[in-house]
């Protein structure tokens, strides 16, 4: 099963850097602790709840003041220690866990979406989710369906090129994070732009694929705000990566996403991990750029060789660490991740592939 949070990014940057929204949450996040539960705005609340060894430290979970309780965007992964912090930030807020009304999920990694079952069995809360995360579900997170997940998975790894004994490791890499997710379905799908009820808020769902293929942001134009998940961060970016799930060309679909977001005209970017921004579009700007970049390493690495195997690539890339020191279930994603790039510059007709175990990549003719 592929690895399902998102990870630091670990390759170059883009230099330029956003404006924090509150100062104080970023030198938190710099800092290595926990950010403070803070009034956002009249009737918005930013709830950090902890995330289990994780260099993402936390998820930040968003309460939406309504007439008769609160709205919640995510909610965090299924811990008693996540749940208490969830809780703790409710009351400092105002409200209990028995005021939740709806919990909107941007997407159903464990760290959005794990939380989301005991939440709703603790207040009666609605549970939406977009379509395309909600078919996921079984296969995913379903005892009997993990097996056959974890075979595509690791026939997907020998067709990249990876060891048999290190494909064997690296298809078991995510098994451990299944316990941190409480399996729910969902009450309610979520359509981009579908009218969500909630009284008081102009909230608009945003279908935003690419990191996960049912990936929602929600922006609200009377109060130019973007709730924008894992889809834009302010330092990182989040994984985009062929896996046994994702969409045929997960990269084209976050490209599309993000320049479509871009054009929102928002004065703050409430993103899920990291730290309130600013500046939207420049911060996609900077996104779509560092992706380029990738992708031009990623041709001249295929050009050199002419005839590479996906692992191959991704072994001569640069990260911020030497490859022997990245752990198993990260090198999964970034073969993944290079594979993404490697179908992006397919599609275009910058590379081509020779299907065999493994496939074999060459510069186009």
């Amino acid at each position: 099963m592929r690895d399902q949070v998102t990870e630091p990014e670990r390759r170059e940057q883009p230099k330029r850097r956003v404006t924090p929204a509150n100062p104080a949450q970023r030198e938190a996040w710099q800092g290595g602790a926990m950010p403070a539960v803070e009034q956002v705005r009249p009737g918005l609340w930013s709830i950090p709840v902890p995330i289990p060894i994780n260099p993402l430290r936390y998820v930040l979970v968003y309460a939406l003041e309504l007439p008769d309780g609160v709205a919640i965007i995510d909610a965090g992964w299924n811990t008693d220690e996540a749940y208490a912090a969830l809780s703790d930030g409710l009351g400092v807020a105002g409200y209990a866990m028995g005021d939740v009304r709806a919990v909107l999920v941007t997407h159903i990694h464990p760290d959005h979406y794990g939380l989301a079952g005991r939440v709703r069995e603790n207040s009666g809360a609605w549970i939406g989710l977009h379509p395309a995360d909600a078919r996921l579900l079984r296969e995913r997170y379903d005892e009997p369906e993990i097996e056959t997940l974890v075979a595509r998975q690791r026939a997907m790894l020998a067709r990249s090129g990876v060891p048999p004994l290190t494909a064997d490791e690296l298809s078991q890499a995510s098994m451990a994070i299944r316990d941190h997710v409480s399996m729910a379905r969902p009450d309610r799908l979520i359509e981009d732009g579908s009218d969500l009820g909630l009284p008081g808020w102009d909230l608009r769902p945003v279908w935003t694929p690419g990191h996960s293929p049912g990936h929602l942001c929600f922006v609200s134009p009377s109060r130019r705000v973007l709730f924008s998940g894992d889809h834009v961060l302010a330092r990182i970016t989040p994984i985009v990566a062929v896996h046994p799930q994702s969409a045929p060309n997960p990269l084209a679909d976050y490209l599309d996403a993000l320049a479509a977001v871009g054009r929102f005209e928002v004065d703050e970017v409430l993103p899920a991990h990291e730290y309130r921004f600013l500046e939207l579009a420049e911060r996609v700007d900077d996104v779509i750029a560092h992706h380029e970049r990738r992708l031009a390493e990623i041709e001249a690495a295929v050009a050199a060789a002419d005839g590479v195997a996906c692992w191959d690539v991704t072994t001569r890339l640069t990260w911020s660490r030497p490859w022997e020191s990245i752990p198993s279930f990260m090198r999964r994603a970034a073969t993944n991740e290079t594979l993404a790039h490697l179908v992006y510059l397919e599609a275009r007709g910058r590379v081509r592939c020779v299907p065999g175990e493994p496939d074999l990549w060459y510069r186009d003719a």
